[in-house]
């Protein structure tokens, strides 16, 4: 019965445009009925616990049902992250107001909410005067780079910036960081920022269960979902190690930036040590969440925290590696 309800779930939120796309592209690709396929796709989301679209993106058309058993999707990761991140705990990292108090410590860039702003016209001073000359307005509840807005700082006073989030209902102005001068080479359209995925063990000790880099392609941000690229990072050493992979499996990998040209394999990630060690301090500050993603920026100074996610994509954590990881997360069960 609640294989029926996820199945519910997945059409009411299913991109309609999107799944067609991918059906049409897999018929040519592997030649098979549209019939077959799409009995394969309804067959393999009460089998595998996957989302519709899920069966292209984890190229399930091609895998054996040994290879699929190994792919974490939607039903899967929603329980497990349910079990490892209570509702009861989540609202912490759910709500961006309330993580950048939480985690301030971790903050190279100032951040604000709008209660704040209009009791303290100090902050909101330097706000409008930080380096960058730009400003990011935010919802507390945004997901996947949704609703992000960057504008000049100079288009507001102490007043009018408070004006303008009342009027558009942000939540949060924050200073526009500048990324480290590698990655702005590497793709300048917007900040390229780490994913660190973290889980505590039984003895609250942190593990690391992934790095990845999301690398923006002609987009203000840098999430997969965004149509971006994404790319695997040795976690010893900060080398990235293999291409950058799209979401939209239409799109070929891509082997050096389309834009810049630089290379993506090879491409040192900079203040390494520093980033992992600060994704294991944040992983520590709060327990009671214990399987999280970071979002980690890399500045010229270092790095430095912009969000942590309570229900972090498995997307982004498997398709840049080629393979499903389910067996990882089973030991924390």
């Amino acid at each position: 019965m609640k294989k029926i309800f996820y199945l519910i779930y997945y059409l009411k939120h299913l991109d309609k445009k999107k799944f067609n796309k991918f059906l049409n592209y897999t018929e040519k690709l592997t030649g098979r009925p549209r019939f077959f396929l799409l009995r394969d796709v309804l067959g393999s989301v009460f089998r595998y616990n996957i989302s519709l679209l899920e069966y292209f993106q984890f190229r399930f058309y091609y895998l054996i049902d040994q290879e699929r058993k190994k792919w974490a999707g939607t039903g899967y990761m929603y329980e497990y992250q349910l079990r490892m991140n209570p509702k009861s705990e989540r609202q912490i990292l759910d709500d961006k107001t309330l993580f950048y108090k939480s985690y301030n410590e971790f903050f190279l860039h100032k951040v604000a909410d709008l209660k704040t702003l209009k009791s303290n016209q100090k902050l909101c001073q330097e706000l409008l005067a930080n380096s960058s000359g730009k400003i990011v307005f935010k919802f507390a509840k945004g997901k996947c780079g949704k609703g992000v807005l960057i504008r000049p700082a100079d288009d507001f006073t102490i007043e009018s910036l408070i004006h303008f989030m009342e009027n558009e209902g942000y939540d949060l102005a924050e200073e526009f960081l500048i990324q480290h001068s590698d990655l702005q080479k590497l793709s300048p359209s917007a900040v390229n920022t780490i994913r660190i995925f973290t889980q505590l063990n039984e003895k609250n000790e942190v593990e690391v269960l992934g790095c990845r880099l999301r690398i923006s392609i002609n987009s203000h941000v840098d999430n997969l979902a965004a149509g971006n690229i994404a790319a695997p990072i040795d976690e010893s050493t900060g080398v990235v190690t293999g291409p950058g992979v799209y979401s939209d499996i239409t799109k070929p990998d891509e082997y050096y930036h389309p834009n810049t040209g630089v290379s993506i394999i090879g491409f040192q990630i900079p203040f390494w040590k520093e980033t992992v060690e600060l994704a294991k301090k944040a992983a520590l500050k709060h327990p009671q969440n214990r399987s999280i993603g970071w979002d980690i920026v890399i500045t010229q100074n270092g790095p430095g925290l912009i969000e942590g996610n309570h229900d972090w994509c498995k997307l982004l954590w498997q398709l840049p590696v080629k393979k499903g990881m389910k067996e990882i997360l089973e030991k924390y069960v």
